[in-house]
């Protein structure tokens, strides 16, 4: 017994000396509050008692508010990945400037964030950020001011990570009444989404068995129906719907067998009347219902796109088509789903190669009846430049050996002009359809200083947020 003395006494004191250091840095104590599932005989009870005590982590965290900053002025709203609708297409209601001047577009404000390439979501003047605070070893989810970019709260939940090609990347969801993030370690966090109040959380490795993939939490949470719509892709529970007020578990589509959390996100399409949700995991396609009198129903399942690493999110399109694409030399899939009778069938309709039309890390764009991408570093002669695509497959044109764009993101608005910036920051306004591409400007805005530029954009009421890294910036782009 005396041998294992020592060894038990200096994990004891370790185990203090962090819950003491802990208890400093965030200056309130913690205490553990993950959620178990409420329902009487949910799947993922038996494994929230069952989980290993490693993956406990306090979602309560602790809360820090400037009451003198109120919310932005700021119109508009992006309530989540891709937007309002998921289109990442911004209503154009004013005319954007067409030329820069050498200085580029108006910087209204710019701060420095975690390393990462996570994006807020915007409502009521208010963008909503999930962040990873290095010196305090925690994710850390910030109410800004829209218009300025000053802190009006934050609420932080200690978690240590390191760098994995950045921290945090992805985009919190917000209805106005809510707010929920996906951390990097699959915490899931809901907030009030004025005053910051912690309402629940949920730690996707201990309740569900959900596997961290490769690049940390890419999957961006999707606010429907009054409800936080997930896929932790567990050993039992493949897609869960969540009460936003009460945390309660609304449904759980029970697991197939052998889908895995990917970087993908839930995307949500109507086909024949019935609203689906699209999810690409990793060993395959599902569809799940949306509807409210058997949400969680798996309607079909698809096999067939194998790619070893998702990034992009399923691409909905029109008549129940929606593409699929993966970079690392995979290419891309058009998929159909239509009703036969009973059930539902999902089909392809066509493939292209990955020097056709491919994306290696962003989600392509539907925009007035065309498809955009820029492809991936392997795609050949056209490598990294934008091209076109007819949603019958038939490539139009490619922007040139000129224009080329890395991984970084690009944002369309509903009069055929793209946002697009390459990995270093320079940003780049073209004019697109399907007489081809006309470049309008282009500016360092990081004076090719920029570091893995790869968050998605977000645009509302003439701004442009992006950022590198390291740092978050939120331009004026349209005519006063």
């Amino acid at each position: 017994m005396k041998k294992f003395a020592p060894p038990l006494i200096t994990t004891l004191a370790a185990c203090l000396a962090g819950w003491l250091l802990l208890r400093w840095v965030a200056g309130v104590p913690l205490s553990i509050t993950l959620r178990e599932a409420a329902r009487s005989g949910s799947i993922a009870e038996a494994l929230a008692l069952q989980a290993s005590a490693e993956y406990d982590s306090d979602l309560a965290g602790c809360f820090l508010a400037n009451t003198e900053i109120l919310a932005g002025t700021l119109k508009g709203s992006w309530s989540g990945f891709r937007g309002d609708q998921q289109r990442n297409i911004v209503p154009a209601t004013k005319a954007l400037l067409q030329s820069w001047p050498a200085t580029g577009p108006k910087i209204r404000w710019s701060l420095p964030s975690g390393d990462g390439h996570a994006m807020p979501s915007l409502y009521n003047g208010t963008l909503y950020l999930l962040d990873y605070d290095e010196p305090r070893g925690g994710d850390c989810l910030r109410a800004l001011n829209a218009d300025t970019g000053a802190e009006r709260w934050h609420h932080l939940y200690a978690v240590k990570i390191k760098r994995n090609h950045g921290i945090s990347r992805t985009v919190t969801a917000c209805d106005g009444n809510f707010v929920v993030s996906i951390g990097p370690q699959c915490h899931v966090l809901c907030l009030a989404a004025e005053g910051g109040k912690y309402l629940w959380g949920i730690n996707m490795q201990q309740q569900f068995a959900t596997k961290v993939p490769l690049w940390y939490t890419g999957q961006c949470p999707l606010i429907d129906n009054n409800a936080a719509i997930l896929a932790p892709a567990g050993s039992d529970v493949l897609l869960c719907g969540v009460d936003l007020k009460t945390g309660a578990m609304l449904f759980e589509t029970p697991q197939p067998g052998g889908l895995n959390m990917s970087h993908a996100s839930i995307m949500k399409i109507t086909v024949e009347g019935t609203q689906q949700y699209i999810y690409a995991a990793l060993g395959g396609i599902v569809g799940v219902s949306a509807e409210p009198e058997d949400q969680g129903r798996l309607l079909w399942q698809s096999d067939s796109f194998t790619a070893s690493v998702i990034a992009p999110s399923p691409l909905v399109l029109d008549q129940g088509r929606f593409f699929m694409t993966a970079g690392y030399g995979y290419g891309g899939v058009m998929y159909q789903i239509a009703r036969e009778g009973e059930t539902w069938q999902i089909k392809e309709l066509f493939r292209t190669s990955r020097k056709e039309f491919a994306s290696e890390q962003q989600t392509p764009i539907y925009l007035n009846g065309l498809l955009y991408t820029v492809l991936p570093s392997d795609g050949g002669a056209n490598r990294q430049q934008l091209v076109c695509m007819t949603p019958e497959g038939k490539l139009l044109w490619n922007s040139g050996s000129e224009e080329r764009f890395g991984l970084g993101p690009y944002l369309a608005t509903s009069d055929n002009h793209l946002f697009l910036m390459n990995d270093i920051g320079t940003l780049t306004l073209a004019r697109v359809g399907p007489e081809g591409y006309h470049r309008l400007a282009r500016h360092a805005l990081m004076q090719g200083k920029g570091r893995d530029a790869w968050g998605p954009m977000l645009m509302a009421d003439g701004c442009l947020f992006l950022r590198d890294s390291t740092r978050i910036y939120c331009l004026e782009v349209e005519l006063k």
